[in-house]
């Protein structure tokens, strides 16, 4: 351990990973389609540069799917990651994360499973932090990134709504990030250093149908984002990214409804039309519907632009991550 992450003596993962359900908790399991739609256009296997050496990030929503892309893209940077997650039916896929991170990438990684949209489920993966991982120079837990990727989509007519779901979306895509940061705040540098990064959707922007309760509240994390960046200043800086469609199993398993309504925008997003790179199954779905999905590892990358040391000068920002649908401004 100490060979490897010479900053702590150890290190924790938190995934809000969920239920595989038509109205989905967090990030899923990737089927055999979608993980091989997913690694077809990984990049060449150059060695990555470990700037992020013996530092600690607590990721949510990160034992599957694009959280899981996420804390692959940290790792190799030389991060620890707390991989956290909701539910019992990604403990599997979260244990197999953990070990893959620690194998390949010469980190510590450990599984938290704890429910963000409650104090006592933030309270546990600070628990648990503090009780696995030191920071050699400081003695104590110190936070470095937090990524703020676990997530509930209803998606329905403004007439479905009804306030049990309200609720519970509010509570775990709204509450959730506010409870964590509260409680990681402690633990943050005191030098600027940390990285918040706040998982948004261009549902927020665009207006998509029936998507009333998702898109409020991704509205509210780009909200947040901007008071964080001054609140926390000193610690941290605060960004939001807004991913259009991602090639994940949510986006395969959607209806051919909502794949058609996203596939209005295909024509405005410069970066849809498939590639001869792109898988035969890629490339049937995207010339389909006008346009190909995002890559999990390609929405990892813009985050992991924003957790870079030299992105020092940047706070409060909505960085587009979305092929172009829709412009930074």
């Amino acid at each position: 351990m100490e060979k490897c992450c010479p900053m702590y003596n150890a290190f924790i993962a938190y995934d809000g990973g969920g239920k595989a359900e038509s109205r989905t908790r967090g990030s899923r399991r990737l089927g055999s389609s979608a993980k091989n739609m997913s690694e077809t256009q990984l990049p060449s296997q150059a060695a990555e540069p470990r700037i992020h050496e013996g530092k600690l990030a607590i990721v949510t929503g990160s034992a599957r799917s694009i959280g899981a892309g996420i804390v692959r893209k940290l790792a190799s940077k030389g991060c620890n990651i707390v991989i956290n997650y909701a539910t019992t039916s990604s403990d599997d896929a979260a244990a197999t994360l953990k070990a893959e991170l620690e194998s390949k990438h010469c980190i510590k990684a450990i599984t938290v499973r704890a429910d963000i949209s409650t104090s006592a489920g933030c309270e546990q993966i600070i628990a648990a932090a503090k009780e696995n991982f030191k920071n050699s120079n400081t003695g104590a837990l110190q936070v470095d990134i937090l990524v703020h990727n676990a997530a509930v989509l209803y998606v329905g007519p403004l007439e479905s709504v009804i306030e049990k779901e309200f609720q519970h979306i509010y509570a775990v895509n709204v509450l959730g990030p506010t409870l964590l940061t509260a409680a990681c705040k402690p633990f943050l540098p005191t030098d600027r250093s940390g990285r918040i990064v706040m998982m948004s959707s261009i549902n927020s922007k665009i207006g998509t149908p029936n998507t009333t309760l998702y898109s409020g509240t991704k509205a509210a994390m780009e909200a947040m984002t901007r008071v964080w960046a001054r609140e926390l200043a000193e610690r941290a800086t605060v960004n939001a990214i807004n991913p259009g469609p991602v090639m994940t199993d949510m986006y395969l398993s959607a209806s051919e409804e909502v794949k058609q309504g996203l596939a209005l925008w295909n024509p405005l997003t410069p970066l849809a039309p498939v590639r001869e790179t792109d898988s035969p199954e890629v490339r049937e779905l995207g010339n389909r519907l006008g346009g190909r999905a995002a890559y999990d590892h390609e929405i990892a990358g813009i985050i992991a632009i924003i957790c870079d040391p030299d992105s020092s000068w940047m706070t409060g920002s909505l960085i587009s991550a979305n092929g172009g649908l829709s412009f930074s401004m």
